[in-house]
């Protein structure tokens, strides 16, 4: 039996989320918890008949084994009914509050942080196909609005006013919402009130008030959400906590109007849940007045402290000297995409020069001159406490986007008007926000619950802990990369990569010293690898940025910060961060739309001349577009298609790195068609084939390369030098353009082996007609990847002798290893130097025979040598 339950004191979000659960698991009871809020209780009162609930004495609890939890992930939140749940009971949660670790219970959970929980099963719904009618619209409508605070709390999100359409849509009525959503007070409610408007108290704290009342009463009051929200707005703190005992219960119940104030923390121990600007809690036999005193000396730890510019600061900073022409500055702008410089002498600043003033001197032909003539000479500054909201003021009176940070006459770090508006909006801001709806949502904001499901359980803990020593160390450090990419796409990915906003190197030794394991470093690029007791390798970096000198040139680096860090990605779906830092662990990161990227299927540059300084990331974006399944947008090919040329600048070396894992992990089909239509092939091989060819080529050898697997005769992964060559003509000078992409001698010792074959490729297709035992004996020494790379190459022309060249292959790989020189020797037969030719005779023997023992063939063989001798 199915079960839909909620929280006690239920409001009208855990109401409408039961009735809408209802809708989607069918067959399951709805009851309701022993506490309902007034309005919840008056609403039902009149509409009871209308939906289906079950009293909770009505459901036999031995025979429910799935419980589903709407409206709260804790079975600690529904009350008595939490004693009729047996130990082995599944459950499904559905909630929209921040998901803790101490939830009592761990199962099938979905989980979006929209500011409804009601929001959730809207979407299900209509994703389903599942109508609902104009009064159940009207209960999720009182759901969605109430806890949204009529789409005003900050907990609101796009979503959620999608909802609001597909509700009105659907006919919900507003006056039943405003009706209930907004009932005045009972004389009862009013008497509340007063008294604990009376009885308020209230502290300041870092430029914070926050009220604190308590009151006793026998009779029980509702309203107490609503009570406090009044008081809030009366009183005009920044937060309000009420806590009022009812008898033999204490309620608390807190609300905050400020981004400073988060009151979730002070409720959550009470075994109350919420949200950071509203929660509530119920606790048996706790005195009121001594509670209130309790949350007293909690308060400093709810508020945060107003931001200085010290903290909201990007360092280091990039700064020029007065000397510095104003080309090299046009360059520098350029590169790191900023509008400007603070211009420093002898350490002290001296002037700003602006991306504006650099322009208008090189519309003046003055690329040629210092910048000292050209810069502000008397630059606006801020020391590092000064407050976030006179850094604001001082933007806007004196018109500037970017306020160096002074402390002891020294530049210490420079505020944009980008850090300040991240720092006004929250971490929100910078945040992956989806901008439309999809059939199949990427999840977005905290990834807490990815990490755990897709990391195994001694991953999930090893990362937890490198971003509590980071955070120990003044350090912040960053899930980034590929691994973020494939956790979102649910795709297996071991390869740990980890930034650090400080020095990598610092903290890969102090995790060596406090957990243990080795570490590897390079100091150049303040970069380490440290390789955990348990084997895993971890790689920590140091956010840094990187510019090239020019086109194809290995990058320079420098220090800096993770956004500039991700900045210096290949593409945007590489370019995302999950913050590891304990007070917002799993927190993602997306400054460039990375998000919607990934949704949508697109590899997308993150600025325009990326594939100038880095044209190795064509052949990069192609194999993404082949595992993924998805595609470049039009501007990424377009860049790609003008810079192809480039890569004749790129070592030979780098080439083959991305051309070896292209073509050894990814379809090399897909790259010959898209290195067509990139027009790549002759910026790699001169001695090249035409498309048509090479495709048919590639036809031939994946065909093969299939036939070999389901013989479980695996190629190794050097082949790819053998692919590479089947694009070119297959000549002496096709041999040496090839031969300078190998990177081994694995790579080398293939390519001479398979121009070997090539060579006596007419002896090869007189073969195929013979006994297989021929074929041996001319192919015995080669390897399984030359064969398939010629038979490949010869297969389109002459089919039956790729199919006989097949056969070979698997029956050759059933002799393989059965004679020996023991076996030899047992013949009586002495060893030499033809050992070699009778073992490959036996092995032919066999092939041509399969069904003859191995005693059958040394006889057989014993006879031939015997004959030969006489």
């Amino acid at each position: 039996m199915d079960v839909i339950l909620s929280h006690t004191n239920l409001d009208f979000d855990g109401l409408a989320s039961m009735i809408a659960a209802k809708k989607i698991h069918s067959s399951a009871k709805v009851v309701l918890p022993e506490n309902l809020q007034p309005a919840v209780k008056h609403f039902i009162s009149l509409y009871k008949d209308t939906f289906a609930f079950t009293p909770k004495k009505h459901i036999d609890w031995n025979k429910v084994d799935h419980a589903i939890l709407v409206d709260t992930a804790s079975t600690d939140r529904i009350g008595k009914i939490a004693s009729n749940l047996h130990k082995d009971i599944h459950f499904t949660i559905y909630d929209h509050h921040p998901l803790s670790q101490k939830n009592s219970i761990e199962e099938t959970v979905i989980h979006h942080r929209y500011g409804a929980c009601v929001t959730i099963f809207i979407r299900m719904l209509k994703e389903r196909g599942i109508p609902f009618s104009p009064l159940e619209a009207t209960v999720f409508a009182l759901g969605l609005y109430t806890d949204t605070g009529n789409f005003t709390h900050d907990t609101t999100t796009a979503e959620d006013l999608l909802a609001g359409y597909e509700l009105i849509s659907s006919g919900a009525s507003l006056d039943i919402v405003n009706q209930f959503r907004g009932t005045p007070l009972t004389s009862n409610e009013q008497q509340l009130f007063q008294s604990l408007l009376d009885q308020s108290t209230f502290t300041h704290n870092l430029g914070i008030e926050v009220g604190i009342t308590s009151y006793h009463q026998e009779h029980y009051t509702g309203k107490l959400a609503s009570i406090t929200s009044r008081l809030l707005d009366l009183t005009g703190a920044d937060a309000f906590f009420s806590i009022v005992t009812m008898g033999e219960k204490t309620f608390v119940t807190a609300r905050s109007n400020s981004d400073r104030v988060n009151v979730l923390p002070a409720i959550q121990p009470l075994g109350g849940g919420g949200h950071r600007k509203a929660a509530s809690a119920m606790r048996k036999d706790l005195n009121a007045t001594i509670l209130a005193d309790e949350l007293l000396l909690q308060l400093p730890a709810l508020i945060v402290s107003e931001q200085t510019a010290e903290h909201m600061m990007s360092s280091p900073v990039r700064v020029v000297a007065p000397d510095t022409t104003v080309a090299d500055v046009s360059k520098m702008l350029y590169r790191y995409g900023h509008t400007g410089f603070p211009v420093i002498e002898k350490e002290r600043l001296v002037g700003i020069i602006s991306r504006r003033d650099i322009d208008k001197a090189l519309h003046h032909d003055l690329g040629h001159a210092p910048v000292k003539g050209y810069m502000s000479q008397e630059p606006i500054f801020i020391d590092k406490d000064m407050t976030l909201q006179d850094i604001q003021s001082l933007m806007i009176e004196k018109d500037i986007g970017r306020l160096p940070v002074l402390d002891n006459k020294k530049v210490i770090g420079i505020v944009s008007r980008t850090d300040l508006i991240q720092e006004m909006h929250g971490e929100e801001a910078i945040l992956s926000k989806t901008s439309k709806p999809t059939p199949d949502p990427l999840p977005t904001g905290r990834l807490d619950y990815e990490l755990s499901k897709q990391l195994t359980p001694e991953v999930y803990r090893l990362i937890g802990k490198i971003g509590e020593k980071a955070n120990a160390l003044n350090m912040h450090a960053y899930l980034v990369g590929g691994i973020v990419r494939d956790i979102l796409l649910k795709r297996k990915n071991e390869d740990i990569d980890i930034v650090v906003e400080g020095n990598a190197i610092v903290l890969g030794e102090a995790l060596t010293g406090e957990i243990g394991g080795s570490i590897r470093t390079h100091e150049i690029f303040k970069t380490a690898t440290w390789t955990h007791t348990s084997g895993l390798k971890i790689d920590l970096t140091s956010a840094r940025t990187e510019y090239y000198d020019f086109p194809a040139a290995l990058p320079i680096v420098e220090m800096s910060n993770i956004k500039e860090d991700l900045y210096r990605r290949d593409f945007t779906i590489n370019a995302m961060g999950i913050s590891l830092a304990p007070n917002n662990f799993g927190q993602s990161l997306d400054f460039f739309h990375s998000f919607d990227d990934l949704k949508n299927g697109t590899i997308r540059v993150l600025y325009n001349l990326s594939f100038v300084e880095d044209p190795t990331r064509i052949l990069r974006a192609i194999r993404f577009e082949n595992r993924f399944g998805f595609s470049m947008n039009n501007e990424t090919e377009s860049f790609a298609k003008q810079h192809v040329h480039n890569l004749n600048s790129v070592s030979k070396p780098r080439i083959a790195n991305e051309l070896m894992r292209m073509l050894i992990e990814e379809t090399p089909m897909y790259f010959a068609k898209r290195s067509s239509e990139l027009n790549l092939l002759p910026f790699l091989l001169e001695e090249r084939e035409d498309t048509i060819t090479i495709m048919g080529r590639f036809a031939q050898f994946e065909e093969l390369e299939h036939a070999l697997s389901e013989e479980k005769i695996k190629l190794l992964p050097f082949h790819w030098i053998g692919i590479l060559y089947l694009m070119t003509k297959m000549t002496d000078l096709a041999f040496n353009e090839c031969a300078a992409f190998t990177l081994n001698k694995q790579d080398m010792h293939l390519l001479k082996e398979i121009k070997d074959i090539d060579q006596k490729v007419h002896a090869f297709k007189k073969l195929v007609h013979s006994p297989f035992s021929k074929w041996h004996t001319l192919c015995s020494t080669w390897s399984n990847e030359a064969l398939t790379v010629i038979l490949s190459s010869c297969g389109e022309n002459s089919p039956s002798v790729k199919e006989h060249g097949l056969t070979y292959l698997i029956r050759r790989k059933k002799v393989a290893s059965i004679f020996s020189g023991n076996d030899l020797k047992q013949l009586g037969l002495t060893p030499g130097p033809k050992y070699r030719d009778w073992l490959i005779e036996a092995e032919a023997i066999m092939i041509d025979n399969p069904s003859l023992s191995k005693n059958t063939v040394l006889n057989e063989l014993s006879s031939r040598i015997t004959l030969s001798h006489e």
